[in-house]
Order: C-alpha cells, then sequence, then structure tokens
C-alpha cells in the first residue's frame, strides 16, 4: 500500500450552513451561480443562496439537466468567458456540479470543450469553485471527478483532474426536506455502488480502508432497511455525509479500483435515458455474478461483515442475491426494462458504444472484455 492523499475541499455540514457562502467566496469575486431546473426556488434555497452572495456581484445560469450535457454546459461558458466569471458556485445534486466541473475547467479553453473529456485538452489551472449539495448521491461536491453527456452523440465519458476540485462544500440536510423519494433511493444506491466499486475487488491489506468501506456500506443497509424514517434530521444526515464519505477519495486511497459497473451503466443511461443509480443496480449484481470466481473472497468478506451471513460453500453467491435483495426492497430495478423489449439490439447498441469509447478491458483485473459484458448485459436486460 502506497499513496498520496488529500481533500482540499472544506466542508460545511448541518443545518444553517448555507450562510457560510458569504465567507467562503472571497471578497471581489464575480459569481456565476449554476443550477438545475428550478427546485431551488421553490425549497427556499435559493432565496438562502441569494442572500448568501449579498455583497458579491454574481449571475445566474439555470437548466443544467440530469447526465449534464455539453451542449448546454457551453452556453454557460460562454457566460463566463463573456462577463469575465472568476468563481463558479454550483447549487445542485452531482449532476449539476459535475457540469460546473465541465464549465470552469473550458471557460479557460479556447478550443472544444469535449477535449477536456477525450483528454486532448490537458489543464492545471480551472475557474474556482464551490457548491452547495441538494441531492446526496455522487460525492461530486468533494472529488475532482465528472462525467458529461454530448447529447449529438449519445457519447458519454468522464474526466477528473485536480483542478476543478471544489473549493467548499455546503451539505445542509434540510435541503433534502422536499427531495422526490425517486431521488432519496436513488442516493442510496449511487452511494452503495460507489463504495463496491473500491472495495469488491480483490484482497489487499488495506485495513482502514476495507474497515472505513464496510461501515459505510452497513450504514446504507440501514438506511435502507429504516426508510420509513427519512423525514427525521438522523436519516437525513446519515445519508448525507455517508454518500459524501463514499467518493472522497479517502477508501480508494492506495487500493485497487473497479468501476466497470459504472462504465457499462454509462453506456445505458446515455442510450436509454435510465438514472445513473439504476443503471448501476441493472448492471453491479450480473457483474458480480460474471466475475465470482475473481471477487469470492471479497464478496465473502461483503458477506460477513457487512451482511452477517455465515460461513457457507456458496458465501459469495449469497452475498450477491443479498446485494439484488436490497436493491428490490428499495423497489429497484437490477434488469434493464427501457430498451422496448428488443433485447439484442439492446446489447449490441452497448457494447458498439463501449467499443468506441475504448472500454475493452474493465474492472481491477481488465478481466471484463466485450464479451464479458456481453455476457453480462445478457443477464442484465429484461
Amino acid at each position: 500500500m502506497k499513496f498520496s492523499y488529500v481533500n482540499p475541499t472544506t466542508i460545511h455540514f448541518g443545518r444553517g450552513q448555507i450562510s457560510r457562502i458569504t465567507s467562503s467566496i472571497p471578497a471581489g469575486r464575480k459569481v456565476l451561480l449554476a443550477y438545475g431546473g428550478g427546485s431551488i426556488k421553490k425549497n427556499g434555497v435559493y432565496d438562502q443562496v441569494s442572500e448568501a452572495l449579498t455583497g458579491h456581484e454574481w449571475l445566474e445560469f439555470s437548466g443544467i439537466e440530469p447526465n449534464p450535457t455539453k451542449e448546454t454546459l457551453d452556453k454557460a461558458v460562454d457566460i463566463v468567458k463573456r462577463e469575465g466569471i472568476d468563481f463558479v458556485l454550483a447549487v445542485g445534486g452531482g449532476s449539476v456540479i459535475d457540469g460546473a466541473k465541465y464549465i470552469v475547467a473550458a471557460a479557460l479553453y479556447d478550443g472544444d470543450g469535449w477535449d477536456i473529456m477525450t483528454g486532448a485538452y490537458k489543464f492545471d489551472t480551472a475557474v474556482d469553485l464551490g457548491c452547495v449539495l441538494t441531492i446526496p448521491a455522487t460525492g461530486s461536491e468533494s472529488n475532482s471527478a465528472a462525467v458529461i453527456t454530448k447529447a449529438a452523440t449519445q457519447d458519454k465519458l468522464s474526466f477528473m483532474n485536480r483542478a476543478v476540485q471544489p473549493k467548499f462544500a455546503v451539505l445542509d440536510p434540510d435541503v433534502m426536506k422536499t427531495l422526490p423519494e425517486r431521488q432519496l433511493v436513488n442516493g442510496i444506491v449511487d452511494a452503495w455502488v460507489h463504495i463496491c466499486e473500491q472495495y469488491l475487488t480483490l484482497p489487499h491489506g488495506a485495513m482502514v480502508q476495507d474497515g472505513y468501506a464496510e461501515a459505510l456500506l452497513r450504514n446504507l443497509l440501514k438506511l435502507g432497511r429504516e426508510y420509513e424514517q427519512r423525514d427525521s434530521d438522523a436519516w437525513r444526515e446519515g445519508l448525507m455525509f455517508t454518500a459524501n464519505q463514499a467518493l472522497n477519495g479517502m477508501i480508494g486511497a492506495g487500493v485497487p479500483q473497479d468501476w466497470a459497473t459504472h462504465m457499462i451503466g454509462h453506456e445505458l443511461t446515455a442510450l436509454y435515458g435510465v438514472d445513473h443509480a439504476r443503471s448501476l443496480a441493472i448492471v453491479q449484481p450480473s457483474l458480480l455474478r460474471n466475475q465470482l470466481s475473481k471477487k469470492k473472497a471479497k464478496l465473502e468478506q461483503m458477506g460477513r461483515n457487512v451482511f452477517g451471513l455465515a460461513d457457507s460453500p456458496d458465501l459469495a453467491e449469497k452475498t450477491v442475491d443479498a446485494i439484488e435483495a436490497f436493491f428490490h426492497s428499495l423497489d429497484v430495478a437490477t434488469q434493464l426494462t427501457e430498451h422496448e423489449g428488443d433485447k439484442t439490439r439492446a446489447i449490441d447498441a452497448v457494447v458498439v458504444q463501449l467499443e468506441k469509447h475504448g472500454m475493452k478491458a474493465l474492472g481491477e483485473h481488465r478481466a471484463v472484455t466485450l464479451d464479458e459484458s456481453r455476457k453480462i448485459l445478457e443477464q442484465a436486460v429484461a
């Protein structure tokens, strides 16, 4: 185990912390407030943010969609360039924050912003970014990764760069009070798979990372089982901070990581509009069964330490069954149904996109080839 770890994002956690925006954005900065479809104007968040921005010169940009598109984000990039914006404040869930990361990077580039996604544009500076999290799920508020879609070609790619790491993030659990239930459930599932991508690999002896990952997974199991308590402060606080810790870099530091579930899931979202979290739930059980022999030891460890299962010759299989049952308990499907019944065409379409995007050898062992992805999809597509 060998790694360097730092997370420079300042977290302001708790009720009423939106007011911390005032002191978190340096005086004299010109701010672009970036948000999504306008729900923040209905739940009081916009008013709180506006009040906190008193004393700052600011403009706003709305309309960043779930699974943010280059086409929409480029409009915001033009505003940043034209108006001399030097601080972007993203208010929303992972999609808005991911979109803002693209904005702050592309704003200092004269070429096509999609070059960020393909790796053609290398950079080490970006416009400063802060955020107010409204939907706990992705952990994007305190990491340096983003996933962006190019609607014109149905390409969905990710990038990671320290330059776009948020300077601060406000996590106020009160903002969750008006979230639709679908988004709360998505948050549980998204955080769950984020943890698994860093944990369900192979034995490596990293006691802290494994132990912390298992604690976070048990948190999510408890939150799922106590879903009827979702209107309590404790439940909201638990989900918001667990989802944050799931992908802030700590449990993945110095250990092998997978991410094959995400790469295949991204294609389902791009092609069929499936919610990001639900695309992960569709792929993960089938992928784990496909890779069972390679992940057997960690699946057995998860079965014992997360689900409390007894040792048995088929413990790994029972652990995958338990994961799938957990998703089903949240009324989350584990097979794709959005493909209008044409299974063969759906599988072919996903495999074509995986090949196009260079996703030919995924997972910690690079063992999820295109052939294995096809086998996984055979099980994952209804």
